[in-house]
């Protein structure tokens, strides 16, 4: 009988968080040189976690599976990249090589704005696509507004070295909409203890959305709300009805210097400087600690990635052809406003047993719960089949699991919960397509960041999902194609999309076929 390796007793906790190989190794009585490997291997992948997660979920350490409510006040920031489908289709034609050049300037521009975000004391919360949410934490000491405001102006100066970008296509022009919204959040930790995610709900989280949507390329745009707070501070124009664009007629001097020291995000090397079994094994329970909060966050085959490629600290990008689900989850989400005090962790329950429901439908199939995110109404979950794993048949299991979802979702209605005197209506909105996207990890090399998934096939499945009806199930003809032998599909004619530049032809997903 082999002796029993002290790492055994910690087994099923690393069993997820070693590669392949150092998992192998540890068995039987390894030496302290693979123990002390693994300690490595570990604090490395601590690192890039701290990186992939949004800092409120870093300073909360919460235990996985715990659900958690908090409303914030502050200045929420939406960012909107045009011109990104062209350089994406600019660089595609040279394969990998295209792949290294589009992430090398996707890489230069996030971490342009990456910076000024930091120094200007905001927050990035989230990447969804080639958009970014920021967040302005109301403080005592200054105003959120302003610092937001004053950070967009910077921002938008900063675009001026991306206005230009040469590719083998030719010039691609990069521009940016910025909308700017003051107000209050619901943020909430859901799920499970493998599979976490942090949201944000709430009437003005969609205000700043619409303030974004709102606003104009190479402009910084505010809501009614936000432009009453600083009025005083700059000259504007009115924009659409209700908005209001900022003129930046201002000097560097009269901009003024970044109002906050950043805070880091490098977090303690946690050297270890002893070569005692027992010790390091301590250490490593330590990181352990603190790594399986942070990993709970990440979909479970992005994490797999992450642990395999943590020694080259590199993902390579790639110009897959995955298939992508957008569902909007309305319902929940909006009964936070009128939640009455106390029913917010009644709300974030709810919430959770859906998100669970949905999370296992998608990874029984083989898929990515990427995120739930923002939406005009509701919460966007975003999904993808393809990708990381690649499969033969994508679309037909990106098919089942939109109509598995769809049961979950009425499910769900049918035992709503009262929120604020009201039992909401709870339903979805489903959005399928399939096609050429760029895959890489966005953002800062060694900073925040996040394994993405962008494109035009991406922003295409998100309009599908808007053009659905309630319960609805919208496709594209390439996914009808692939899912049409075992799937009930009925046409929806040719539709006009935003961004296309001729009409699509369209798809609703009805149920699977019968077997005779």
């Amino acid at each position: 009988m082999l002796p029993e390796s002290p790492l055994t007793t910690i087994e099923s906790r690393l069993r997820y968080l070693l590669p392949a190989e150092m998992y192998a190794a540890m068995w039987g009585n390894p030496s302290v040189e693979i123990m002390i490997d693994v300690h490595k291997h570990l604090r490395t992948l601590q690192r890039i976690l701290h990186d992939y997660t949004s800092r409120q979920i870093s300073i909360n350490k919460l235990k996985p599976g715990d659900v958690k409510t908090e409303w914030q006040h502050g200045t929420m920031m939406f960012t909107d990249l045009a011109g990104f489908t062209k350089l994406m289709e600019a660089n595609a034609s040279k394969g990998r090589e295209g792949a290294k050049d589009l992430l090398a300037q996707l890489t230069k521009y996030f971490s342009e704005m990456i910076g000024i975000i930091s120094k200007s004391g905001g927050e990035l919360v989230e990447f969804t696509g080639d958009a970014l949410l920021v967040v302005f934490r109301k403080t005592d000491k200054n105003n959120d507004t302003l610092r937001a405001v004053r950070a967009g102006l910077r921002m938008q100066r900063a675009m001026r070295e991306f206005a230009e970008i040469e590719t083998p296509a030719g010039v691609v022009n990069l521009k940016m909409r910025i909308g700017i919204h003051s107000g209050r959040f619901l943020t909430a930790d859901i799920g499970t203890p493998r599979r976490m995610e942090h949201v944000l709900l709430g009437r003005d989280v969609q205000q700043a959305k619409l303030t974004e949507s709102n606003g104009r390329n190479e402009r910084v745009n505010l809501s009614q709300k936000a432009y009453e707070l600083v009025v005083n501070e700059f000259r504007f124009e009115d924009g659409n009805p209700g908005y209001h664009l900022v003129i930046d007629d201002l000097t560097d001097k009269s901009l003024g210097e970044y109002e906050i020291t950043p805070v880091g995000r490098r977090m303690a090397s946690n050297v270890l400087l002893t070569r005692d079994k027992n010790e390091v094994l301590v250490n490593i329970m330590d990181l352990l600690n603190t790594i399986e909060p942070m990993a709970s966050y990440i979909p479970a085959p992005v994490l797999s990635l992450l642990v395999e490629s943590a020694a080259d600290r590199k993902i390579p990008p790639d110009f897959p052809q995955p298939t992508i689900m957008f569902v909007n989850f309305i319902g929940l989400p909006e009964s936070a406003d009128r939640a009455l005090p106390g029913e917010e962790i009644k709300l974030a329950l709810n919430f959770s047993r859906a998100f669970s429901l949905i999370n296992a439908a998608v990874e029984s199939r083989g898929g990515v719960l990427k995120k739930v995110t923002y939406h005009l109404a509701g919460s966007d979950i975003v999904i993808y089949f393809g990708v990381p794993n690649a499969h033969t048949n994508d679309e037909l299991r990106a098919a089942s699991a939109a109509i598995a979802i769809r049961e979950v979702i009425k499910t769900i209605n049918q035992k709503a919960p009262t929120i604020g005197n009201v039992q909401p209506d709870i339903y979805c909105q489903i959005g399928i397509n399939s096609g050429p996207t760029f895959v890489a990890e966005i953002g800062e090399p060694r900073g925040r960041r996040e394994y993405n998934v962008l494109g035009d096939t991406v922003n295409t499945a998100a309009r599908l999902m808007n053009r659905a009806e309630k319960n609805q199930i919208v496709i594209s003809e390439r996914v009808q194609q692939a899912i049409q032998e075992k799937y009930e599909c009925t046409s929806l004619g040719e539709v006009s999309l935003k961004g296309k530049n001729k009409p699509m032809q369209l798809f609703e997903l009805v149920e699977q076929k019968k077997e005779h």
